[in-house]
């Protein structure tokens, strides 16, 4: 019995199957997307997908949206014989596509509706389905404002820390807070947000939210953010502002006071910095002092204003001591001190001492001894008056003393551990002697009435008188031991003669000698040849011309008559020519110069004036 129900009941179940599928497949079916997305300004487009069996065509496809009251209101009909669009708010901006798909263009905040495909199909009857179209404006990035006046960590009330807009979008989106990364969430007492939704004119949402939550020091390097979230296409988006931080005010834990540079290199005439830092926000007020005995003097007013900055220019041993800074918060006048040593190294009383310390004639020897004092280590060198490098050590032996070379020399003291630190002492040896002329102008080749320059040159100490046997304008150079005289003169023949002399003399003795003048033969024979010279041109010259003249007459170009005088302005002279007249008291002479062709002379009454024509 069990067996014989198997198969039947096998037979039942295929039997029902076979029976809905043929149902299915015997009647008109329409599909169409639930929800169709499309943002502000775009092109909806919604699909009707039909089958009818037997691929049988359709009667007709009416194509309808629903309004507020729940109303179907026709757009479309299509049949076979055409197309037919009904007079809606809708009609400039629908069309229709092959495939018999809706496309509404431009689309507005007001079109989000339920549009219907209606599709006719004889004697199967009529099929309908539906589409919600959704309208959507995505949201800008979120701009984020922080706390423009800074917050402070003992502020009584829970600060604002920052503000965030979202403008321009549809539907309206949700904003969420974040710091460090972590989002914060609304606490009593200690993080609030509150937020205010608008709906601009246009149809659009405008978001706004403040987030409000207490803060410490360790906020100052807390960076905020703020979250903007939204749907599209049945997913959750977002959109991120930008991080911001939030200047947060709090008082100074650690102090510290700095010497630039550094306490340890610092040397008598440097310029010294001291520097004060508070990690407070905003900085303290700053207060600089000077420990002096049990005392401590003021020196705010040195430094520089809201800086924390106190320079000391050309430091010297007096500058050494404590100095202190105080900081002082003005938020809850606490207030902070640090300490600070300066030592400045430095060199005085640099002296050199001599031996013998008595007065030193030439050939005597004298030692130099150098000393100074300074709290570091001190190196000495000698050097001459050139600065070149005599020896190392503070002391200098200098042997056979003379007036010519100089007796000039220099200590210097040097600090090798503070590099820069040094000092110079200058000595010179005074070495007594009487005069000695060590340079004359002698010979000195001269001309006469020249002005000249007589020089004579001496060293001697003490320091000695210099005399000249002539008049004459002198100027005197004196050098250490060594003294210059220069005399201007003019030469004449007693300067010649008698020559110069030089007397340079202190109290220890004289010396003199005499400047020899001679006058130069060279230059004055030259100036007599000279003069022979320009006469023998002159006699050529007159000589030349006499020949032109003699030459011009005898071919005829100088027509002189008897009357003494001939006019030669006939024919009528013209300016650019030019006209020579001759005259002599020399009758004779010009007489026989200008005899005729023929060889008659004429009277030398008749030669009394001559006149030449060189017009041609």
């Amino acid at each position: 019995m069990a067996g014989g129900r198997r198969p039947a009941g096998l037979a039942l179940g295929w039997g029902c199957c076979l029976l809905l599928c043929c149902a299915a497949a015997s009647r008109l079916e329409i599909s169409m997307p639930p929800v169709v997305e499309v943002e502000v300004g775009g092109t909806a487009r919604i699909e009707c997908n039909f089958y009818i069996p037997e691929n049988a065509s359709y009667t007709y496809i009416d194509w309808f949206y629903v309004d507020r009251s729940n109303k179907q209101v026709r757009l479309y009909h299509v049949t076979a014989n055409g197309i037919l669009e009904d007079d809606t708010d809708y009609r400039k901006r629908l069309s229709l596509g092959e495939d018999k798909a809706l496309s509404i263009s431009a689309v507005t905040l007001q079109d989000p509706k339920i549009f219907m495909c209606q599709v006719g199909a004889g004697s199967y009857g009529v099929g309908e389905n539906s589409t919600e179209l959704s309208v959507y404006k995505l949201p800008v990035t979120p701009e984020i404002e922080p706390n423009s006046g800074g917050i402070s960590v003992h502020s009584y009330e829970i600060p604002q820390i920052a503000r965030c807009v979202s403008k321009n979008s549809f539907p309206a989106p949700n904003i969420t807070w974040h710091k460090n990364g972590e989002q914060l969430h609304a606490q009593e007492n200690q993080v609030t947000i509150q937020a205010t939704l608008t709906r601009e004119s246009s149809g659009l949402y405008t978001v706004s939210s403040a987030l409000y939550a207490p803060v410490t020091r360790e906020d100052r390097h807390s960076r905020y953010h703020c979250t903007v979230h939204y749907w599209l296409r049945g997913q959750r988006r977002s959109l991120d502002s930008q991080p911001v931080q939030v200047n947060i005010f709090y008082p100074a834990e650690n102090l510290k006071l700095k010497v630039m540079p550094s306490s340890t290199l610092v040397k008598e005439g440097d310029n010294v910095t001291l520097v004060c830092e508070a990690d407070g926000n905003p900085p303290p007020v700053f207060s600089f002092f000077k420990k002096n005995l049990d005392e401590w003097e003021d020196l705010t007013s040195l430094a520089e204003p809201d800086s924390g900055i106190l320079r000391l220019h050309d430091v010297n041993k007096s500058s050494n001591g404590t100095y202190r800074c105080q900081s002082l918060d003005l938020d809850d006048m606490s207030q902070i001190e640090e300490d600070v040593d300066l030592v400045v190294n430095y060199i005085e009383g640099v002296h050199v001492k001599m031996e013998p310390s008595s007065t030193l004639s030439e050939g005597d020897n004298v030692m130099l001894s150098c000393d100074a004092y300074s709290p570091v280590g001190l190196k000495y060198q000698w050097r001459d008056d050139k600065g070149k490098k005599l020896v190392e050590g503070n002391q200098l032996f200098v042997k056979n003393l003379t007036l010519e070379k100089s007796n000039t020399f220099s200590c210097k003291v040097m600090a090798p551990s503070v590099p820069g630190l040094e000092q110079s002492k200058k000595v010179s040896v005074a070495v007594e002697g009487k005069p000695r002329i060590v340079a004359i102008s002698s010979p000195l080749y001269v001309r006469q009435d020249q002005v000249i320059n007589l020089t004579c040159k001496a060293v001697a100490f003490p320091p000695p008188t210099v005399q000249w046997s002539i008049n004459g304008t002198a100027h005197e150079y004196v050098d250490n031991q060594h003294i210059a005289s220069n005399l201007t003169v003019r030469v004449s023949h007693e300067l010649v003669r008698a020559g110069a002399m030089c007397r340079v003399f202190n109290k220890l003795g004289t010396s003199e000698e005499r400047i020899q003048l001679v006058v130069d033969q060279k230059s004055t024979a030259e100036s007599q040849g000279v003069i022979i010279v320009a006469i023998i041109v002159a006699i050529l010259v007159v000589a030349v011309l006499g020949a032109v003249i003699y030459f011009l007459h005898k071919k005829g170009k100088i027509p002189c008559g008897r009357a003494g005088k001939q006019d030669i302005t006939k024919p009528e002279a013209r300016k650019d020519k030019i006209v020579v007249e001759v005259k002599s008291d020399k009758l004779s002479e010009e007489a026989g110069l200008l005899q005729g062709a023929n060889g008659e002379k004429r009277a030398a009454a008749d030669q009394s004036e001559k006149y030449i024509d060189l017009r041609n």
